[in-house]
């Protein structure tokens, strides 16, 4: 008897994500009595603030519990505006910006609106999982440039003008940089801005996210700032998750000329037709009221960047770069590839030795080879200081045991 297959050639071709996939068999550890250390999710360890979440009960006394229009509630189209203005000294239009259910919506909304068959994105590689697989989803095809610890995790004018074709429809990049931490400087972002220049069909989607986290003397510079010339074929990508504690409540938003926010707000009314309406509220709530908690946050992300950093860097053979930004440290871990576990078994990469670190060690890591590059492993400290000292322990611990 023939079975039906439910999954398309299209689903054939991406992940689930692999940094969700080592969360769920840490979780399921757990579930079993075992004590694991996760730091594999990107996902802030502090609850939501007070005032963001009173914003939500308020909304939901007050009625505010029905369908938005695709591009949102205007009070929160407004207060994205007024932040924009505010922290990044960037004029846009309420037209100008997209809303969506995470930032990961805001993606697929852009590339399901704008992708043709065969169009390429260049990205460079270490890159956030989904980058990828969200490009393949819509049809495009993913151009990764290799960047690894020596070149800085930053990819060059040169290698970006190697990487551009006539295929090619957008470049997409994260500052900082989940996995690395990496933070482009306004005249790292100029450079790759004048390469652009030269390309007039090439848009930029510059996912800035962890714009608040920055943990060195590094300072962030949105790409629209670094390069306003670009500006009308710049996508600004951001989100209340990470700065505000909030990855639960599911809102990500955008900045960019009308002509493409409003395909963006097209493909929303056809998907989730719009983000939470509490959620959004809660959001507006986060990027007009008080900031003291960002202050907060970030200064704890410091001291644990650094505590992590120095924990690591003392390994044998691990090659450490200090974060920037963001709250992710990804050490090269090339010297332990190819050696052997205690019962024998070969660590033939950092996939295998993710999974060692998790069965051996009782530590979830997310292997470089998720994020494009091998062999590091992503090690998330967005949790507490004990936490990150029994991590530093136990891995220290399980690779002197291989041979």
């Amino acid at each position: 008897m023939n079975m039906i297959a439910f999954e398309s050639r299209r689903a054939a071709t991406i992940r689930s994500s692999p940094s969700m996939a080592v969360s769920m068999a840490a979780r399921a550890m757990r579930a079993k009595g075992e004590h694991v250390v996760d730091l594999s999710l990107g996902e802030p360890d502090f609850d939501t603030p007070a005032h963001i979440v009173a914003a939500a009960v308020g909304a939901m006394t007050r009625g505010i519990t029905r369908y938005t229009a695709p591009d949102g509630l205007p009070e929160l189209r407004e207060a994205i505006v007024q932040k924009f203005k505010r922290e990044n000294g960037l004029d846009y239009a309420m037209d100008e910006i997209s809303i969506g259910s995470g930032a990961k919506q805001i993606l697929f909304n852009a590339f399901l609106g704008t992708l043709e068959p065969g169009d390429e994105v260049v990205v460079p590689a270490p890159y956030w999982v989904s980058y990828t697989d969200i490009v393949t989803l819509h049809g495009g095809v993913p151009v990764i440039v290799p960047c690894g610890v020596e070149d800085a995790f930053k990819i060059t004018p040169e290698r970006l003008q190697a990487a551009i074709t006539p295929k090619t429809r957008w470049f997409l990049f994260n500052s900082p940089s989940n996995p690395t931490g990496a933070i482009y400087g306004a005249d790292e972002l100029k450079a790759l801005g004048e390469v652009l220049a030269h390309h007039p069909r090439v848009a930029i989607m510059s996912d800035e996210i962890y714009e608040h986290i920055v943990c060195a003397d590094v300072p962030f510079t949105s790409f629209a700032n670094a390069c306003p010339h670009l500006r009308d074929r710049t996508l600004l990508v951001n989100g209340v998750s990470k700065a505000y504690a909030m990855t639960g409540w599911r809102l990500g938003y955008a900045a960019g000329p009308k002509d493409l926010t409003r395909v963006l707000n097209k493909m929303q009314s056809q998907s989730t037709t719009c983000p939470s309406s509490i959620t959004q509220v809660a959001a507006a709530a986060a990027l007009s009221g008080p900031q003291d908690f960002v202050a907060t946050a970030v200064a704890e992300y410091r001291a644990r960047g650094a505590l992590v950093a120095t924990g690591f860097g003392a390994i044998p053979g691990i090659e450490v770069r200090a974060p920037e930004g963001a709250f992710y440290l990804f050490p090269k871990c090339a010297p332990y590839i190819g050696k052997a576990a205690p019962d024998g078994t070969v660590i033939a990469n950092d996939t295998a030795l993710a999974s060692y670190l998790l069965t051996e060690g009782k530590v979830a890591t997310v292997p470089g080879a998720a994020f494009g590059v091998e062999p590091y492993i992503r090690l998330s400290f967005a949790t507490s200081r004990d936490n990150l000292m029994l991590a530093i322990d136990r891995i220290a611990d399980a690779l002197a045991r291989l041979r």
